[in-house]
């Protein structure tokens, strides 16, 4: 998963040659994940069709204020293009478009959406050499940085022309990979390893059978998802579970008992800065494993149980420079058991959620949770999705380790 899956992207594209590529531009943010709408300026659609990039989006293509066509419909608000965007593109910008956007002009829909925009704004240049070194032009460049724009920077090699020097527009893919590139570099958690268990353990009885619980995984997936869209390397040490991980900053391990999660925890810890421990850990295993099926019998049966590694606990003991989180599940003095099981796992921060509470615990897609850290300063939430809480579970760990 890129980190630009489920941004929304608003592409405007301007009047030159380089109009070509968007399509492909489009294309990649679309296989990124990302949500694209597109503006053209009008005299962009010389160079490539609306009903291309339409179908490419999957959304209409604006190029002006209002439908000609259709004297009822709607006109196009372009505060509401520029409040949608998460970010915004001109590509191509041409040395026309640019010198608007750096003085103000807003004479098409574009621009007066370039002027609206919350969001940050890319923009990558394309034209012919001699207009790209032109002073005027480098004075454009110049202004619309100050005023917090992000330049792609246009690439060298034959122009339309038949000149050969800089003004290409940035291919698409480089074009995807810088913004991708800017955006980690300015996340809270950008060059941090971050360590999350996640799931449930199995402690096999015989090669048919196994003590087990009802994790689904999903809590430490949605945390491992929040952490790499923060910017972090994940390293997710995942029990057995049937939901799937699909990012390229999450690497998984996956193991099947406590003592598999317990040896891939050791080789990993020492080199995380945030650590989670999410995972419902098997408390204690079979002592003696069967190599083959244990056969039904008409009297009673037992197993006798030892008990598995402390996690946590050896994560508490060894902690160094890393920031510890423990998840604690009660159905009975919930608070009083959380704040017990901080101080003696050596934790920084708490998540306490209860059985008792509806809608949380294993295999929903919601959670309640109160947070506990070391100072014994409490947070409680309402009924969340699982999402929300790892995302204000990273809110909380952002804010003590600023403190």
């Amino acid at each position: 998963m890129s980190i630009l899956s489920g941004k929304k992207i608003l592409i405007g594209v301007t009047a030159g040659i380089a109009a070509y590529k968007t399509a492909s531009l489009v294309r990649l943010f679309i296989k990124a994940g990302a949500e694209v709408k597109v503006i053209m300026t009008p005299a962009s659609k010389d160079f490539v069709t609306p009903l291309t990039l339409s179908t490419l989006s999957k959304n209409p293509v604006y190029s002006s204020f209002f439908n000609e066509e259709d004297e009822n419909a709607e006109w196009n608000n372009h505060v509401d293009f520029g409040l949608w965007a998460d970010l915004m593109l001109v590509a191509p910008a041409t040395a026309n478009t640019m010198s608007k956007m750096a003085t103000g002009n807003s004479d098409n829909l574009l621009l007066a959406t370039y002027l609206s925009a919350k969001c940050p704004v890319y923009f990558a240049p394309a034209m012919d050499l001699d207009m790209y070194n032109h002073p005027s032009t480098h004075q454009t460049f110049k202004k619309l940085q100050e005023f917090g724009n992000i330049m792609i920077p246009a690439e060298s090699g034959e122009l339309a022309s038949g000149l050969v020097g800089q003004g290409r527009m940035a291919e698409p893919d480089t074009i995807v990979k810088f913004i991708e590139k800017d955006i980690l570099g300015k996340l809270p958690l950008e060059g941090k390893k971050v360590l999350i268990t996640a799931g449930p353990t199995y402690e096999a009885i015989d090669p048919v059978r196994f003590i087990g619980n009802h994790s689904s995984g999903r809590m430490g997936i949605e945390l491992a998802n929040v952490a790499a869209n923060l910017g972090a390397q994940v390293c997710l040490v995942l029990g057995p579970s049937s939901l799937s991980v699909n990012h390229s900053l999450i690497r998984v391990i996956n193991v099947i008992s406590a003592k598999d999660m317990y040896e891939a925890v050791m080789l990993e810890y020492e080199t995380s800065d945030i650590a989670i421990a999410s995972a419902a850990v098997a408390d204690y295993r079979p002592k003696n494993i069967s190599n083959q099926k244990i056969k039904k019998k008409d009297t009673a049966f037992s197993i006798e149980l030892e008990r598995t590694n402390d996690i946590l606990k050896w994560m508490g003991t060894e902690k160094k420079h890393q920031f510890l989180v423990g998840f604690a599940l009660e159905t009975e003095n919930e608070e009083e058991n959380a704040k017990s099981k901080l101080k003696n796992k050596n934790l920084d921060l708490i998540v306490l959620n209860s059985l008792n509470d509806k809608g949380a615990g294993f295999k929903g897609q919601t959670n309640k949770v109160t947070l506990i850290n070391h100072k014994l300063g409490i947070k409680a939430f309402d009924l969340k999705t699982k999402s929300e809480v790892a995302q204000d579970i990273f809110n909380e760990i952002n804010t003590l380790k600023n403190e």
